[in-house]
């Protein structure tokens, strides 16, 4: 009778507040913010939490999680109370193939953990693995672990380079992204960026210029991207702006910040297009300059031009996909969305905290999403939403979370 109470709470206090949350969001969207008189919708289910989490766990443990998830639909905020100790970043996030992706949990200055996720079967990996990369076009893996880095063709398959790391070996590494021939690897780190291959571990980002002695390449957000044909390299961090540089690591244009500190870079699936962001809090601005720029470009920090695009004006962005047609990006505030090249908002998904890893499968179809409370989501886009519990105006089913938590057992289904 008791868990009878509970399920009636939980699903008819998260239905309203779902229903209020986009409804003020929509209101908020088409007129404007400063227009919104109502209260903001009140989620009101934290004290539910610890009883629904241990009804999660016995329904995982009775193999019985789809039957839980019609009674107990998802939520972010009831949740929160429970993060603290337990969650931890996902990021790293890879599609390999089918339904089978590869992540870490941990950040960059963090003892990581790898993991293979296919279907929802979660295998643990080598624990010396520290960073995972994979190419933008090909199939070529990165395998950062015991001072060297290994690249295979293919998840698994045969080894075609390995690069011993010297001055780097002890950096926690934040991106890694080997080039699509295998030859050389991007890494990237908060003691600079470097071009690694058989021959060099090559500084590229930051540069000092002024050749001043006491000079150090430590960074803060540092950030960085290949385009997919591997023709240019982008590169940023707090202290500089973006820069643009050709596959030896010479700079070819500047972006400037729009809004406080370079934060995030992204090229569009076809390379037409490089999107920028930079953040102030958990704010910022993304604008977009075309492929016939990024020789020479030279953006000018907070200036209105008609040289870029604006694609955002709200978002901090911490991880992004780009499909065929848009870019997914995701946010400080939990929220994926979806953009077009004009800078048009084509749909917005919440999932809870701080997105930090998203990969996409090959068909466009399934979208992976790592978040900071510590949590793996699946979501089909565009089948059709599961639940009157979804907050955005995607269209999308989310098929499993999966709570990928610190002192706990197991790894939960829900």
């Amino acid at each position: 009778m008791q868990n009878t109470t509970i399920q009636k709470e939980w699903f008819s206090k998260g239905e309203q507040y779902a229903t209020e949350i986009n409804e003020m969001v929509d209101f908020g969207e088409k007129n404007g913010w400063e227009n919104w008189k109502g209260k903001e919708p009140e989620d009101t289910r934290s004290n539910l939490a610890q009883e629904v989490f241990k009804l999660l766990k016995t329904a995982n443990q009775n193999n019985n999680t789809e039957n839980f998830r019609a009674n107990f639909p998802p939520a972010h905020t009831p949740m929160i109370p429970l993060f603290e100790n337990r969650s931890q970043s996902i990021e790293q996030l890879h599609f390999i193939s089918g339904e089978k992706i590869v992540f870490v949990t941990g950040t960059s200055y963090e003892k990581r953990q790898a993991y293979l996720l296919d279907h929802d079967q979660i295998t643990a990996l080598d624990e010396d693995i520290q960073a995972i990369g994979k190419s933008k076009q090909g199939n070529i893996f990165a395998i950062a672990q015991s001072g060297k880095i290994l690249l295979h063709d293919g998840w698994d398959g045969t080894i075609i380079n390995e690069f011993k790391l010297n001055s780097t070996a002890d950096y926690g590494i934040t991106d890694l992204i080997p080039f699509n021939d295998g030859s050389k690897v991007l890494l990237v780190t908060s003691y600079g960026i470097y071009l690694i291959s058989g021959k060099e571990e090559k500084l590229i980002h930051p540069i000092n210029e002024d050749n001043e002695e006491d000079w150090t390449p430590d960074i803060d957000m540092e950030n960085a991207t290949l385009s997919n044909d591997n023709s240019y390299i982008v590169v940023g961090d707090q202290s500089y702006d973006h820069r643009i540089l050709d596959p030896e690591g010479n700079t070819l244009g500047s972006i400037g910040a729009q809004s406080s500190y370079p934060h995030f870079c992204l090229f569009a699936k076809d390379d037409s297009q490089l999107i920028t962001n930079s953040c102030h809090f958990y704010n910022g601005i993304t604008i977009g300059i075309n492929s016939d720029q990024y020789v020479g470009a030279d953006i000018e920090a907070y200036t209105e031009s008609d040289d870029y695009t604006v694609i955002d004006e709200e978002m901090r962005i911490y991880a992004g996909t780009a499909t065929g047609d848009y870019y997914i990006l995701g946010d400080a505030y939990g929220y994926i969305k979806a953009f077009d090249k004009a800078g048009n908002l084509l749909w917005r998904h919440f999932l809870g905290s701080t997105i930090s890893g998203i990969t996409l499968s090959d068909d466009e179809k399934t979208l992976w999403i790592g978040a900071h409370s510590g949590i793996l989501h699946k979501l089909r886009l565009d089948k059709g939403r599961r639940d009157t519990h979804t907050i955005g105006n995607g269209n999308h089913y989310e098929e499993f979370r999966l709570l990928i938590w610190k002192n706990e057992p197991q790894i939960w289904k829900w």
